[in-house]
């Protein structure tokens, strides 16, 4: 192991300093409140002529709300002919756990019928579109890749092209929109975490990404989906939104959200990062670590972690919810040293990485570059020629300001 990154761990856990601080010193995205900007879905005379006359479906949750109201009673109020709701990862009232089993129902509030896309039906059927003209596609993303709402909006996006049913997507600020990272998915790593060429953090709202899909020919069989994005008013990449709702269960704090891009890649080793506990995704730790500042024991939660990595165990780890607060202000980067850190503290054994690992990554490489003791530097160029790449295709569908 290169001693640099056991070095950059440690600094930065005791003194509370990253390089990333030195790195960014000039760069402050600013930060934003809901009240600030308009949402798509609030503004309701874009897109009201749209659905006059029209069966709708809604595919929304918990986030998908108007003001105080949520969209699918907003639109009813409105006379809007909605017909059925579909709900992505979590359900339609968002309390159900990662990978958790969510089933069709009704909604005890309007009776709608609800049509889970999760699980084994995670792209509707004609069945499911059958008598539908228009869906209204609203929900809260968090900017990664393997947070499953934009494979959710692939699927729809396809399956709308195919039966000719019109796509509306009420976009929505993306909280880790104010950078790009990561390696960038190899096709043979395609998964419900990762259907497409894009790095980790891709730095676009939903209705950016909507486009792409669209204009790079991504959908299946190159389909073309009718599509109309209604973008938020006032909103740049540079701003830091505060989200006025947590977008799932294990995400309930904006430092878990800022968190996540690295700790999700935590979820294909043998670390928790506090799924089971008041703080998910703001802790990482082990029963084995040596180095830590806090002991938590993971726990069952309904609705939340069922079965929750290394539940009943001490955990030795790290808080990182002032690092969070602190630093993403700065930080425009996934933290590999974490990553490798955790590897080599847990004596560098083939167990440390699970299979999802690699899903969760979208390539092998990052994995062996980390056993093989590759610096932060040297891991970082070798994503640099496909996230350039990137960035270049990314440009045509941006609908807002960018932060460089």
């Amino acid at each position: 192991m290169k001693i640099t990154i056991y070095l950059s761990l440690v600094f930065l856990l005791i003194t509370g300093i990253s390089q990333a601080q030195i790195e960014y010193e000039t760069y402050r995205p600013e930060k934003i409140y809901p009240k600030d900007i308009q949402v798509g879905a609030q503004q309701f005379d874009k897109y009201a002529d749209l659905l006059k006359g029209k069966n709708v479906a809604v595919l929304g949750n918990q986030t998908s709300m108007v003001g105080d109201v949520h969209l699918v009673d907003f639109l009813l109020s409105k006379g809007v002919a909605v017909k059925k709701v579909m709900s992505p990862e979590h359900g339609f009232r968002g309390n159900a756990g990662a990978g958790e089993h969510v089933a069709n129902g009704i909604d005890t509030k309007t009776g709608l019928p609800i049509i889970s896309l999760y699980g084994n039906h995670r792209k509707p059927t004609k069945a499911d579109l059958d008598s539908i003209d228009v869906v209204l596609f609203d929900l809260q993303d968090v900017g990664t890749r393997f947070y499953t709402y934009i494979s959710t909006l692939q699927y729809l996006m396809e399956a709308c092209a195919e039966n000719n049913v019109k796509l509306i997507v009420l976009d929505r600020p993306n909280p880790n929109g104010y950078f790009v990272d990561g390696p960038v998915l190899e096709p043979k790593y395609k998964s419900f975490v990762g259907m497409q060429s894009i790095p980790i953090v891709h730095g676009m709202t939903v209705g950016e990404y909507a486009q792409m899909l669209n204009g790079e020919g991504w959908l299946k069989d190159k389909a073309n989906c009718d599509l109309t994005v209604i973008p938020v008013e006032g909103y740049r990449h540079a701003q830091l939104y505060q989200l006025p709702i947590k977008p799932s269960p294990n995400l309930p704090t904006m430092e878990a959200i800022h968190l996540y891009p690295t700790l999700c890649l935590f979820e294909g080793t043998v670390v928790s990062i506090g799924r089971g506990t008041k703080k998910p995704f703001e802790l990482v730790g082990h029963p084995d670590l040596t180095e830590f500042d806090t002991i938590f024991i993971p726990k069952p939660i309904k609705g939340v972690a069922p079965h929750p990595k290394l539940e009943g165990k001490k955990c030795k780890g790290h808080v990182l919810t002032t690092y969070a607060r602190k630093r993403t202000t700065y930080e425009r980067k996934i933290n590999i040293y974490w990553i490798a850190t955790g590897y080599f503290e847990l004596g560098g054994k083939d167990n440390y990485f699970t299979s999802f690992f690699d899903k969760l990554a979208g390539t092998n490489e990052l994995r062996k570059q980390i056993i093989e003791g590759k610096t932060e530097d040297e891991i970082r160029a070798s994503w640099q020629p496909k996230i350039n790449e990137f960035k270049k295709i990314r440009r045509k569908y941006l609908l807002y300001p960018d932060f460089e």
